[in-house]
């Protein structure tokens, strides 16, 4: 597959050129269930427009969506149909490829967490147009992609490989391998108890140490998905020469003081969920420089 990028100099590191992954060829995972075409409707309110109020405040503010989308837990008239879908070229290029990036997740973690003596339960993908209920909720595609503890599904819609582009100046396969990665890496955060642990750890606490908690899970997570490219680069040969800078760019992308002062104009980092573009950045070239889960405390870590 060739692909044409631009060069967005987001930090110094960035790599110009036209690079892709070698995932061609490579085995697809089994676990992914596409329910595209399924219409998720329901009733004005919350779940109406409310949601999409909601929803877009999360996306532009860089907040957890799966807090938001216990936010909308309230019951809704809701209706589900399925219409038979149509997807483009791109599309279907897309869904085999997300298809390779979560097979080579299955391998790389079943690998790892049998050093500790885990067992990887893989992780179900969940493929969605538009919006689609899960067990943490109801969710439009506006809160992006995202992972569902209550499930054990990592949940995306496909168009927004295109606004990680578009919006986010962050093209590429890799940039879009990295939002797997990390969303898989709050499913490894679950089997090891940590969500559980600071899930109750949020409850009863005050907005701002919810979002230093919050601002810790996902730059563990950013963390993991590093850990998974120095396996998928020593173990199996997938990274090519430029596909870390996408990676590194997407992270700086989708910081929260970019993403706010892209919004509102200016920066609160009191009100942080994810963590800044520097500290995603430090925290996902931790995990590939190292390729150790010991090397991604951030509960334990004095500063981020």
């Amino acid at each position: 597959m060739k692909r044409h990028h631009r060069c967005y100099p987001a930090l110094s590191s960035i790599t110009c050129g036209d690079t892709h992954m070698r995932w061609q060829g490579r085995r697809e995972s089994d676990n992914i269930e596409d329910r595209r075409g399924f219409s998720v409707s329901r009733g004005v309110g919350l779940g109406g427009l409310g949601t999409v109020i909601v929803a877009l405040i999360a996306i532009y503010f860089g907040q957890d969506p799966t807090v938001v989308l216990q936010q909308l837990e309230q019951p809704q008239n809701e209706q589900t149909t399925q219409q038979p879908y149509q997807e483009s070229a791109q599309e279907a290029d897309r869904r085999h490829f997300v298809a390779v990036i979560l097979a080579d997740t299955e391998e790389a973690w079943t690998q790892l967490l049998a050093r500790s003596g885990v067992d990887y339960a893989k992780p179900r993908l969940v493929l969605f147009s538009g919006a689609i209920d899960s067990a943490c909720g109801y969710a439009q595609a506006a809160v992006g992609p995202f992972y569902c503890p209550g499930d054990h599904k990592v949940y995306i819609d496909l168009s927004f490989y295109d606004e990680l582009r578009d919006r986010f100046g962050a093209p590429g396969d890799f940039a879009q391998a990295y939002v797997i990665a990390h969303e898989v890496g709050h499913h490894v955060q679950t089997l090891l108890g940590t969500t559980e642990k600071y899930s109750r750890m949020r409850q009863g606490g005050s907005e701002a140490g919810n979002n230093g908690v919050s601002v810790r899970i996902e730059l563990q997570a950013d963390c993991y998905a590093g850990i998974w490219a120095h396996n998928a680069d020593q173990a199996r040969q997938l990274i090519e020469a430029g596909d870390i800078e996408q990676g590194i760019n997407a992270a700086s992308a989708i910081g929260d003081d970019r993403l706010q002062k892209q919004s509102q104009g200016y920066v609160t980092p009191e009100s942080f969920t994810h963590g800044s573009s520097e500290q995603r950045v430090r925290w996902f070239k931790r995990g590939y420089e190292s390729g150790e889960l010991n090397q991604c405390d951030t509960f334990g870590a004095r500063s981020l």
